[in-house]
Parts: C-alpha cells; sequence; structure tokens
C-alpha cells in the first residue's frame, strides 16, 4: 500500500501489510498497524501508524515523518535505526498528530482511534516520533536561517 505514492490521504481502519509506504513521497497515512519494512526508503510525507508494527521499519528513510503508537515500549527493537532518531512527540506534532488521528475517526469510525482520542493525554505519550536525523538537520538550518533574517 502506498508505494511509491507521491500526495494524497489515506486513512485505513485495518492493519497495511508488509512494505507499508516504501518510497513514499508525500502522501499522508493513518493505518491500525502494518508488516515489515514500513516506510522504507521513505523521503516525505506524514506516517501514523496506531496499531502492531513489524520489523525494519524506517530501513533507509531519508525524509518525512513517522508517527508510531507504542504503548509497550517495543518499538526501538522493531525500527531500524540506521538513519533515524526516535525522539518523543514535542510540542509543535501535536496538533498534526491528534488532526490526523480525528480525521482516522471521522472518516473511518475506528474504535482505536477513538480510544485514543478518549484518553488522549495520557496515550500522547505513547507515541514515538521516527525521525530521519538528515532530514532533521535541514529542518534546524531552515529555522535558523529564518530566524537570522528576522533578526
Amino acid at each position: 500500500v502506498l508505494y511509491g505514492a507521491t500526495s494524497g490521504r489515506l486513512y485505513a481502519a485495518g492493519r497495511a501489510g508488509e512494505r507499508f509506504a516504501v518510497r513514499n513521497s508525500g502522501a499522508t497515512v493513518v493505518v491500525e498497524g502494518c508488516g515489515s519494512n514500513g516506510c522504507e526508503y521513505m523521503t516525505g510525507g506524514v506516517a501514523v501508524i496506531i496499531g502492531e508494527f513489524g520489523r525494519n521499519f524506517a530501513a533507509g528513510m531519508s525524509g518525512g515523518i513517522a508517527y508510531v503508537y507504542d504503548p509497550e515500549g517495543k518499538f526501538d527493537k522493531y525500527c531500524n535505526k540506521e538513519l533515524v532518531d526516535l525522539d518523543q512527540v514535542q510540542y509543535e506534532d501535536v496538533t498534526e498528530l491528534k488532526t490526523l488521528i480525528e480525521n482516522q475517526y471521522k472518516y473511518t469510525g475506528s474504535a482505536v482511534a477513538k480510544r485514543l482520542l478518549e484518553n488522549w493525554d495520557d496515550e500522547l505519550e505513547r507515541f514515538v516520533k521516527v525521525f530521519p536525523r538528515d532530514y532533521k538537520a535541514v529542518l534546524l538550518k531552515r529555522k535558523q536561517a529564518a530566524e537570522a533574517v528576522k533578526a
């Protein structure tokens, strides 16, 4: 699903299979789980996984952002961390993440999304932000340049 996607949105009340959002360069997606090799070689877009995940997540991921719901704290063992950092969801991410989960519920009637929203303050801290290091560096340089122009 979404192999090579360049744009668009997908909200799926169900689990995607192996190689979900591989080479995604611009789509925004929410699914209730995925198999192995999720977000492999992803270069852009946003992926939200609110269920189980397979091994080798984010292998070769150089851009975009993935938010993974990890209530058991085991995601780091399934993620290929060669090119990505696993960060806490930051204040500036919360609105986007919550809106995507609200849309998941709105468009699919997802019981998983509903449960997350009903307990949002507790569940938010169970998300991991998968953030490619090079992409993070580019965003930081852009932010610094914009601040320098303002000064």
